[in-house]
């Protein structure tokens, strides 16, 4: 993937930067595979507002993405590699040989016409869903799963991928992309390679009406509010927060103060926390 650049025509094009789209290979998705989306956009099911600032935003359906990798020993041809609005990753659909079809997530370097497996026994190649139990030392892996059957649920978003590092007993020792190193059950299933598009990351908004696309409203910072809105509000002209250290709007400690529950079941197969 490559980024485009924008000259300077107006406000809005002089820090822009979109994706090229290079290796989208097709407009048109997989109806088959296509679910209606109704999004929440912060409200709870008495219309109240649980999370701020979402809102608006193009109208998308959602794409099914296989995370479980569950047909195993099936060939599948990748018959195009699409754009999913759903994430910042690109999606690939798959035609397997007895005439059903499913989206996984792109890895990079895989190409349309290339052959993915899924099973114990599939040779390491990039795209192949494998037990990380069968998978060598010092792979880089993507799409890994943490409870066996359950589908993948990290290493999924552009450009990342986790490396096997450890292998003792009925766990496997993972370094995730965030530097965090956890084990990990032998039977999880995890895929081969990167994920795909690793430049997304350098992808510049460039104005703000380019975030309401995408569904997020502005932020107001706390400290232009009045008191009574929030904690760093009030006081004369342009004045700090008044506090020893920033706060949420409900009183809680913000900006680098770790939240993770202390009692949580999984911090046992965390070895070291993400920095």
């Amino acid at each position: 993937m490559a980024i485009r650049l924008y000259k300077a025509y107006t406000p809005g094009t002089r820090n822009r930067t979109v994706s090229t789209f290079g290796e989208i290979t097709t407009s048109q998705p997989e109806k088959s595979l296509l679910r209606k989306n109704h999004r929440n956009k912060g409200h709870n099911n008495r219309g109240i507002i649980t999370s701020r600032h979402k809102g608006g935003g193009h109208k998308k359906r959602y794409r099914l993405i296989d995370f479980k990798r569950n047909k195993i020993n099936a060939v599948a041809k990748v018959a195009s590699i699409e754009y999913d609005p759903n994430r910042n990753a690109r999606i690939a659909l798959l035609y397997y040989l007895d005439g059903e079809k499913r989206y996984i997530l792109h890895p990079r370097s895989l190409k349309v016409g290339d052959t993915v497996i899924s099973g114990p026994n599939s040779p390491i190649e990039v795209g192949n869903a494998l037990p990380l139990h069968s998978i060598p030392l010092g792979t880089a892996v993507h799409n890994v799963e943490l409870i066996a059957n359950k589908g993948a649920q990290i290493v999924r978003a552009a450009g990342t991928y986790a490396q096997i590092v450890a292998k003792e007993g009925n766990f496997i020792t993972l370094k995730l992309p965030s530097s965090e190193v956890r084990i990990i059950r032998k039977e999880c299933y995890a895929t081969i390679g990167q994920v795909g598009n690793i430049d997304a990351s350098n992808i510049t908004i460039g104005k703000a009406g380019r975030n309401r696309w995408l569904g997020k409203k502005p932020k107001v910072r706390g400290v232009v509010m009045n008191p009574v809105d929030h904690p760093h509000g009030g006081g004369e002209g342009r004045s700090p927060i008044g506090r020893p250290y920033p706060v949420t709007p409900w009183g809680k400690p913000a900006l680098g103060v770790k939240t993770r529950n202390n009692k949580k079941y999984s911090n046992a197969y965390i070895l070291r926390r993400r920095k």
